[in-house]
């Protein structure tokens, strides 16, 4: 049987959409048909389109490329607190599943909306909201995620000050997603180890 690939998480950057400058950076174009083209080999079958901060709140990118790239991809976007909730129904019946609080570089809701945000967003929709965000940072919020429905930290929470913090979320339900492995300044497999732990 060939292996199954669930791709945690892609970034789609495609010209034909708004995109805006967050700290001096701008990626490089990645279409659909790029990142198609790039893991034909993997056996990658399905994945998470995740909202970069230099998407802003556009949502017409983010519904173009599930539309592309089929019904086994969903997204995770970035919202402001205003949205509707027909605008959220309207989203999630394209198969968004989750909000992005970029933390790390802004360009999304501030961290003053989190825990409200995503009780609402929640019982609206039933998503989860996903951090970008140093998990060195995460101690203040430590009691907000852990009383938090569903939860996720990307990119193994970039920093190894914070792994022993990401820990004792992880033991909290709190899940980590195992992507970003090259901006990481620890060493991936053993992180994932001990998360699995």
């Amino acid at each position: 049987m060939k292996q199954r690939v669930f791709d945690s998480h892609i970034h789609i950057i495609d010209p034909a959409y708004p995109l805006v400058t967050i700290n001096g950076y701008l990626p490089q174009t990645f279409t659909v048909e790029d990142y198609l083209r790039q893991v034909s080999e993997l056996g990658v079958t399905a994945g998470a389109v995740v909202s970069g901060s230099f998407q802003g709140y556009d949502q017409g990118y983010l519904a173009g490329a599930l539309e592309r790239l089929g019904p086994s991809f969903v997204g995770v976007t970035q919202i402001p607190v205003s949205v509707s909730d027909a605008e959220l129904q309207y989203l999630n019946s394209k198969r968004v599943r989750g909000i992005r609080f970029n933390l790390k570089r802004g360009g999304s809701e501030g961290v003053e909306h989190l825990k409200s945000f995503a009780l609402r967003v929640y019982e609206v929709v039933g998503w989860h909201v996903e951090l970008h965000v140093e998990s060195r940072a995460l101690a203040e919020l430590q009691e907000t995620l852990i009383a938090l429905p569903a939860v996720s930290i990307d990119h193994l929470g970039l920093s190894r000050a914070g792994l022993p913090l990401l820990l004792k979320l992880a033991e909290k339900g709190v899940r980590i997603k195992a992507s970003g492995f090259g901006r990481v300044d620890f060493d991936v497999s053993e992180a994932l180890k001990q998360i699995f732990a």
